[in-house]
């Protein structure tokens, strides 16, 4: 079967077998990628038309009581510079958020153990009641089912959790032992049952990463049926023991990114920082294979440096209107529109 018709198939579908997963991530004819390329921007276009969803990213806290081998932020790295931001300050950087026009806010954080569920909860809660027209996203690690309703209960209306790899031993490669693929893969069954739309995903290129592995995580995708997918390319941290292994590559994420695009076509998919880190326009070729949201980073200034997962971040630096302005235009010259609604997922009927 042509590499065109198994994207096909993909599209059908929603799903492969293992075989026909290796062959269609083992292409590399430019013109058969292309293809595919087009189908997933026709696929995003039909479905979301032009519109490029930003969500204000703020991210919380760097400290982690984690220790996967390649975060930049995790437990063991005493090199890490760490911060925690306040009720006040996060608050501060929604209203901040609110005020350029966003109207979906991304709380991202290291596994704080500062942050108990009533803490939580009293933040969500605060952000909520003070902007009722914004959908709020929590980026915060694995927690039991309990806790992650008292989020929802809270009104906390999106959660995003990436698996990271849905192959065990490929798992045990990029974590320490006490953490588990198991307990992963169960939070997201949580995070569905309760409610939430929900995020997972992968990085392309990560150490150990095969044909093989990333067959099983498009397998895993496709069972999981999540409403937002975030894949980005593995970046080096100085501070890590995968410092010396290469950056994942920006051509071959966007070429995944497509695929996600046809496997589920009413997914809200970012083109992240680190695609935009990876290669200079990597956001911008993100989007026209497929991709339909920016993350900006909304963050105060003072902080964002600390919050480093990986080396030579890209900074956004979206915190104004004449640089949102300018992100526009970028987005415009690669053929879309932003747009600082909800963005909320539409599913088919």
């Amino acid at each position: 079967m042509t590499a065109q018709a198994l994207a096909s198939k993909l599209h059908e579908n929603g799903r492969l077998d293992n075989d026909e997963w290796i062959r269609l991530l083992s292409v590399t004819e430019k013109n058969d990628i292309e293809d595919i390329r087009i189908a997933a921007d026709r696929v995003r276009r039909e479905k979301y038309g032009t519109s490029v969803y930003l969500r204000a990213l703020i991210e919380i806290s760097s400290y982690c009581k984690n220790d996967c081998y390649y975060c930049g932020i995790r437990c063991g790295n005493k090199n890490a510079s760490r911060f925690r931001l306040s009720r006040e300050e996060i608050l501060s950087s929604c209203k901040n958020a609110y005020e350029l026009g966003f109207r979906t806010f991304v709380l991202q954080g290291g596994e704080d153990m500062y942050f108990s569920d009533d803490v939580f909860c009293t933040i969500i809660s605060d952000i909520k009641n003070s902007f009722p027209d914004c959908a709020l996203t929590l980026s915060v690690g694995e927690k039991s089912r309990l806790t992650y309703k008292r989020y929802y209960d809270a009104g906390a209306d999106r959660y995003l959790l990436r698996h990271e790899t849905a192959n065990n031993e490929h798992y045990r490669k990029l974590h320490p032992q006490k953490q588990k693929l198991s307990e992963r893969i169960q939070c997201l069954y949580y995070l569905k049952d309760i409610g939430f739309q929900v995020g997972s995903g992968f990085m392309v290129g990560s150490p150990y990463q095969t044909v093989e592995t990333l067959a099983e995580d498009m397998s895993f995708l496709s069972e999981l049926r999540p409403q937002m997918v975030g894949i980005g390319p593995f970046l080096p941290h100085k501070d890590t023991e995968f410092a010396h292994f290469p950056s994942g590559s920006a051509s071959y994420t966007c070429y995944l990114l497509s695929l996600i695009r046809l496997m589920l076509p009413d997914s809200l998919i970012p083109a992240t920082t680190a695609l935009g880190t990876v290669e200079k326009g990597g956001r911008e070729k993100g989007l026209r294979s497929g991709a339909n949201v920016i993350m900006p980073n909304l963050s105060p200034n003072e902080v964002r440096s600390k919050y480093s997962l990986y080396d030579n971040k890209l900074s956004t630096g979206a915190e104004t209107r004449e640089k949102l302005t300018q992100l526009a235009l970028d987005v415009s010259a690669a053929g879309y529109e932003t747009d600082m609604g909800r963005g909320d997922f539409k599913p088919s009927n």
